[in-house]
């Protein structure tokens, strides 16, 4: 139980800053979910985590997050998991059959994949997240500008897919709140058209603070909570 006791104090210690950033932005502490992200670590931990109270689990690899859910599922506990990482069209209909919500979509192409494969794999329809490219940078993910707009359309329009919100990650180099700003604004325009689009995913364990700030709805917490990443150090 020794890592089952690492993982309660990293929560607490989570939890506390979660709770400190929600006072000092004047927002409810229940407007913000936290995730943890378990790329890399084992389905025992994925189960420590959630008889500690956290339900949402986030993957960032089809093969890795298939097999732990499956893990995890047949020692009956209750998970909720969010595909985090960037998603190849051809892993679609693998991300469907386990994905609570895919935080992700970043083409119209892969909206069209994810809506086709939730159709035959799902009996109800699968809740996704548009990324926003803050940078413009193509090989972190993320769609800007008219492009974005183009996937949040693309989403909308296709019954087996929900559209819930937003998903960014801060450029590195850049001031969180800077980054962070620039998410409020975008999340803010596609609720102007999208009522329903309300949850904001950014936030990690270096910057959640500014996240919240800028009104995230869900943090996605690795290293914090789990520690460093195998070969990390």
């Amino acid at each position: 139980m020794e890592r089952r006791a690492e993982l309660a104090t990293n929560l607490a210690r989570v939890r506390a800053r979660i709770a400190d950033a929600c006072a000092a932005a004047g927002r409810d502490r229940g407007e913000v979910t936290l995730i943890a992200v378990t790329k890399t670590y084992p389905a025992t931990d994925v189960l420590h985590l959630a008889s500690l109270g956290v339900p949402d689990i986030g993957e960032n690899r089809d093969q890795e997050a298939a097999a732990k859910a499956a893990e995890v599922a047949a020692q009956g506990a209750a998970v909720r998991w969010h595909f985090v990482g960037q998603l190849q069209r051809n892993k679609a209909r693998s991300v469907v059959r386990y994905a609570d919500l895919v935080h992700s979509v970043d083409s119209v192409r892969l909206a069209r994949a994810l809506a086709d494969a939730a159709e035959r794999g799902r009996d109800r329809p699968l809740d996704v997240l548009v990324q926003i490219s803050i940078d413009g940078d193509p090989n972190r993910g993320g769609a800007a500008g008219d492009e974005l707009d183009q996937v949040v359309e693309a989403v909308a329009e296709r019954p087996t897919l929900r559209l819930r919100g937003v998903m960014a990650v801060a450029p590195l180099g850049w001031a969180p709140d800077t980054a962070f700003a620039r998410v409020a604004e975008a999340a803010a325009r596609i609720r102007d058209r999208h009522p329903d689009a309300t949850v904001v995913s950014a936030g990690m364990s270096e910057d959640l603070e500014a996240a919240i700030r800028w009104g995230a709805t869900h943090v996605r917490i690795g290293s914090a909570l789990l520690g460093k990443r195998a070969g990390l150090g």
